[in-house]
């Protein structure tokens, strides 16, 4: 049994084989294979189009039927599970989801249409209106807080901001890294011994102005100790060391 089927442009050859359920009125879950195969070759002889691109979709599904269509003629087959598999469950999945996107277009169209038939007014409240706030009920705000309420809170807020800091660190100064240049220093105090042969370590520390100043001259004064380059003397405890060039 055949049926006349009006050529018309379909989307593609999912879009065909929907319009071929609909027309022969059977349940997409069970194709008659055999009869849609035949309808859809019919109209794919007759396409009048020239766009290969288009006639290879449908050529690629025709082919799809046929396999399924011969597949259809063999024996049935069983998957691991034990269950019989049927040939048109892909062609049928492609289908439910092509339906389903297909409609969805149809509503997005119909929401398109709706929208353009909205029109909206601009506002035209005054400007009176517009500024009016309503006056504010202090009795309603507050409710059934009070000022021994509020100095609760307050005191509770104070209390953890209290107890966020520590109490030994939070005593501590700010500690700042003073930075000395021991190569620059001992070239100083060299300058300095070699325009003055002989000099006192009181005077030598006199331009010192921090701690650690002085205790990088005094480590730059053991180390030229150490290699020779001067030589100190202390006459008695307590008195000024001087200091002697060598060279």
């Amino acid at each position: 049994m055949s049926i006349s089927v009006k050529l018309e442009a379909f989307e593609g050859p999912l879009d065909l084989l929907l319009h071929l359920i609909d027309k022969n009125k059977v349940n997409i879950y069970d194709i008659p294979i055999v009869l849609i195969t035949e309808q859809y070759l019919e109209y794919v002889n007759n396409m009048e189009t020239k766009d290969l691109n288009v006639v290879s979709e449908f050529l690629v599904m025709s082919a799809t039927l046929l396999d399924i269509k011969a597949k259809m003629l063999l024996p049935a087959e069983v998957n691991e599970d034990g269950e019989v598999e049927d040939p048109r469950q892909d062609l049928v999945q492609k289908l439910l989801e092509h339906k389903m996107y297909k409609y969805m277009s149809f509503e997005l169209k119909d929401r398109y249409l709706d929208a353009t038939k909205a029109f909206y007014k601009n506002a035209t409240m005054p400007k009176e209106v517009e500024a009016y706030e309503p006056p504010i009920d202090m009795k309603e705000l507050v409710g059934d807080v009070t000022l021994a309420k509020l100095n609760s809170i307050f005191a509770e807020v104070m209390k953890r901001q209290k107890n966020k800091i520590d109490p030994i660190r939070s005593t501590f100064g700010r500690i700042e890294r003073e930075e000395v240049n021991m190569e620059a220093r001992a070239e100083q105090v060299k300058a300095y011994l070699s325009s003055n042969k002989k000099c006192s370590f009181r005077q030598l520390l006199e331009n010192n102005t921090s701690k650690m100043q002085i205790i990088v001259t005094f480590l730059i004064v053991l180390e030229l100790i150490k290699n020779g380059t001067i030589s100190i003397v202390q006459e008695n405890i307590f008195d000024d060391i001087y200091i002697t060039t060598n060279a």
